[in-house]
């Protein structure tokens, strides 16, 4: 029979020491992997709302051409008309992690009608941020303007400046 001794020297294993190393090595690849991902998910978040409020400005121009030049549509009169899909349900539809708001400038005597529409980030601080910008387009120039910290305005500047 052999010694107890000899047959604990010929089993391999890992040492606690080893085990703790690994774990932590995986544990900061997952923190860097959680913080990338969340990245990506505003960055993705951002493109989707600029896309989507040039989107809403073109249904706007289709909706004021078809109303004789005399108005411009609410989110619920649009998707009445089959402009918008069901994302834009409400007065306040939140689409893609963004709150977009807008506003109709109705005819008058002294001016043209008009729309304005801000895209504000539904949580905008903290870990489950879904974006940091805020944008804003309105019928006068069709640009989109941008502001990091606070909703967009018309004085802020337009994208890619």
């Amino acid at each position: 029979m052999k010694p107890l001794k000899n047959t604990k020297k010929n089993q391999r294993g890992f040492s606690l020491i080893e085990l703790m190393i690994v774990i932590a090595i995986i544990g900061i690849l997952i923190g860097v992997g959680i913080a990338g991902y969340r990245s990506a998910i505003k960055a993705a978040n951002e493109a989707a709302a600029v896309k989507t409020l040039r989107s809403i400005a073109e249904q706007q121009m289709l909706y004021y051409n078809a109303h004789q030049r005399s108005s411009f549509g609410t989110f619920e009169e649009m998707r009445k008309e089959n402009l918008l899909d069901s994302r834009f349900d409400g007065t306040t539809p939140v689409v893609d992690g963004y709150v977009y708001t807008m506003k109709i400038i109705p005819k008058s005597t002294s001016a043209q009608p008009g729309y304005t529409i801000n895209a504000d980030p539904q949580v905008a601080t903290g870990v489950g941020a879904t974006g940091k910008n805020h944008y804003y387009v309105d019928s006068d120039t069709n640009i989109i303007h941008v502001n990091d910290s606070q909703p967009a305005t018309a004085t802020d500047p337009p994208i890619g400046q």
